[in-house]
């Protein structure tokens, strides 16, 4: 009894700090979102409306063009975000290159290590259609100087190069990690049945990768889905609606149109969505790793 009293007390104040900062403000969304209220109304008063803000999001075209951009945006970052990350990782891991290692480790976190805002501002500056470095390469390949953040067709690729930038050292070095942790004398039993080095990867090492990619899924998606400070400060959601993922779309109609019902109904849909994602990826990778 007193063990058990003891351990609560220990963790009441990790429950209060959680339910301050997390459920709080998502029941007060919820609130919001099923109440009339828009800041520069105020004569509208916060009357209940029920979820009459849910049915106009449904019919809402605009915002479902931004959530489908937002998937597109994903398919186009996390697998390639991923891919690179693990190729870096096995490089790193089976090469004899000590101080390589540790040196690549180093530069693998300054991307991490730029907060969102700078990644946005390099990445407007990098892709300047007049003295951006990726004309600059372009140029010296004797191409022509391409409006890249003023093309629809290429802004939604310039912002993802930057995602990819900034996040392929963190598959890399969660892979990295996870490499690490399989066991030497398996590896080397499994070198004695086969060197065929894909089933080395698929039996061995694989199943090791599985717990920790599926956390980096999972919070990665959760990043997309939520990703504003980069975009807004590379493209402000532009050329026209290019790059309005559903985050942006949210706050023009939360701080544009000032409608704070409806945008908190648009964000609690895009927390549903990320949920289930996130329970996709638990049942394809974290159920394979557990078999």
């Amino acid at each position: 009894m007193w063990k058990t009293r003891d351990r609560n007390l220990f963790l009441a104040p990790a429950v209060l700090v959680l339910a301050l900062v997390g459920v709080a403000p998502l029941l007060f969304a919820v609130n919001v979102s099923l109440r009339q209220f828009n800041i520069a109304k105020p004569s509208l008063g916060f009357e209940w409306n029920g979820f009459a803000n849910y049915v106009s999001v449904f019919q809402d075209g605009y915002f479902w063009g931004a959530l489908g951009l937002t998937v597109q945006f994903l398919l186009m970052t996390i697998p390639l975000q991923f891919a690179l990350g693990l190729g870096i990782a096995l490089l790193l891991h089976h090469q004899d290159w000590p101080l390589l290692r540790a040196l690549a480790r180093v530069a693998l976190v300054i991307p991490l290590a730029t907060t969102p805002a700078v990644v946005g501002l390099i990445g407007r500056l990098g892709f300047d259609s007049d003295f951006g470095l990726a004309n600059w390469v372009v140029t010296l390949f004797g191409g022509a100087k391409i409006a890249w953040l003023g093309d629809p067709n290429l802004a939604l690729f310039a912002v993802a190069f930057m995602e990819t930038w900034q996040w392929t050292p963190f598959f890399a070095l969660v892979m990295l990690a996870s490499l690490s942790a399989v066991p030497q004398d398996a590896f080397e039993a499994a070198t004695l049945e086969t060197d065929r080095r894909w089933l080395l990867f698929r039996y061995v090492e694989w199943p090791y990768l599985l717990p920790g990619l599926t956390a980096v899924l999972i919070l990665r998606t959760a990043d997309v889905m939520k990703l504003f400070d980069s975009v807004y400060v590379m493209t402000r959601g532009g050329p026209g609606s290019a790059t309005e993922l559903v985050s942006l779309y949210t706050q023009r109609i939360g701080f544009r149109v000032f409608d704070q019902g409806i945008a908190a109904a648009m964000a609690l849909l895009s927390l549903i969505v990320t949920i289930l994602l996130a329970r996709a990826y638990i049942r394809i990778f974290y159920r394979e790793a557990t078999a």
